[in-house]
């Protein structure tokens, strides 16, 4: 028995501590968020109380793109999603990673982004990942107003399922302040649509993130457009930053993450926002032609630990969702 202990405690001194997630990723500084025509989606959010905060207009950028120069022409404008800011870009010419995600994949979030304290420290991390295997999607280095902005997409999209964008520098001020959040909506989750949650929890742990807590919760007054569903999935977590990430693989159907799935393949789902009011949310994105498209709820209802969501379909104004979620307020 003695030797048993003293085995293990060895074991266990020799076996190194989990890694720790590199600092760099606790904070998602921005997404690239890219759509067929920023105008008609900046009109969209702005209904919804998201407007464009500043608008650029035509953009000339000098990318290198798989490993090949390019000049490449985008429209964009910038807007913030509590505190979250996003960069609606619509590709208009030249090659560019953002043109053939738009093509591959359709509307969508193409690319989180994280920054890095200094270009120093962003040349330090992509060393770091090109070592675990990961290659340099596409690099650019431009003026933002404020010095240097430098931005290099990493090509994590097949395993991974987004595409990590680590920048230095940063762009001038918006043009005007973001409003307050409508409906005191507060930013909750980041949500990505997957076929195997192990699969893409393994290529997370590689890279440093840790392993997905994966969960098969019992929902309850299930809907999907306005009939009884039937829907069922499992679920991954990430919580290592300030914004939980959530990862839904579909088991059964129809369900709004297989039409997801069916249209885009996997990626960038929703974006979840907890709501004081969710029936006051639903019915005002509703009579303004965002309807709510699947719902349901979790836990014994009214009692604490008990909570509803509602996925709105604002799918028709850059290829995203919005969920909406409410928790009983004995939670808190």
């Amino acid at each position: 028995m003695r030797m048993l202990a003293a085995g293990l405690l060895a074991l266990c001194l020799a076996s190194p501590a989990p890694a720790e997630t590199p600092a760099i990723y606790e904070k998602v500084t921005s997404l690239n968020w890219v759509v067929k025509d920023v105008d008609r989606v900046a009109a969209g959010w702005a209904q919804l109380g998201y407007p464009a905060i500043q608008d650029f207009g035509e953009v000339t950028l000098p990318v290198r793109y798989r490993g090949e120069p390019h000049t490449a022409v985008v429209r964009v404008a910038q807007a913030s999603f509590d505190g979250l800011t996003v960069f609606w870009l619509q590709p208009v010419s030249g090659q560019s990673a953002w043109a053939d995600f738009l093509a591959e994949h359709g509307e969508g979030v193409m690319s989180v982004n994280y920054a890095a304290p200094s270009s120093a420290a962003l040349d330090s991390e992509v060393t770091r990942l090109e070592g675990l295997g990961v290659g340099v999607l596409q690099t650019m280095s431009v003026d933002g107003g404020q010095g240097i902005l430098r931005v290099v997409h990493m090509d994590t999209m097949g395993e991974g399922k987004y595409i990590v964008g680590l920048t230095s520098g940063s762009v001038a001020p918006a043009s005007q302040a973001p409003p307050a959040p409508p409906f005191g909506a507060k930013l909750s989750q980041y949500a990505l649509v997957v076929k195997d949650l192990k699969a893409v929890s393994d290529y997370w742990e590689k890279l440093g993130i840790p392993a997905m807590d994966v969960t098969h919760p019992a929902l309850t007054d299930l809907q999907y457009h306005g009939q009884p569903g039937h829907f069922d999935q499992k679920l991954g977590w990430h919580r290592h930053g300030t914004v939980t990430w959530e990862w839904i693989t579909p088991l059964a159907g129809p369900t709004v993450y297989q039409d997801f799935l069916d249209e885009h393949g996997e990626g960038f789902h929703h974006l979840a926002f907890d709501v004081p009011d969710i029936d006051e949310v639903g019915e005002a994105w509703t009579a303004l032609g965002y309807p709510i498209v699947q719902s349901g709820g979790w836990g014994e209802k009214g009692k604490p630990g008990s909570g509803r969501f509602a996925y709105a379909d604002t799918t028709s104004i850059g290829g995203v969702t919005i969920e909406l979620l409410w928790n009983h307020p004995g939670d808190d």
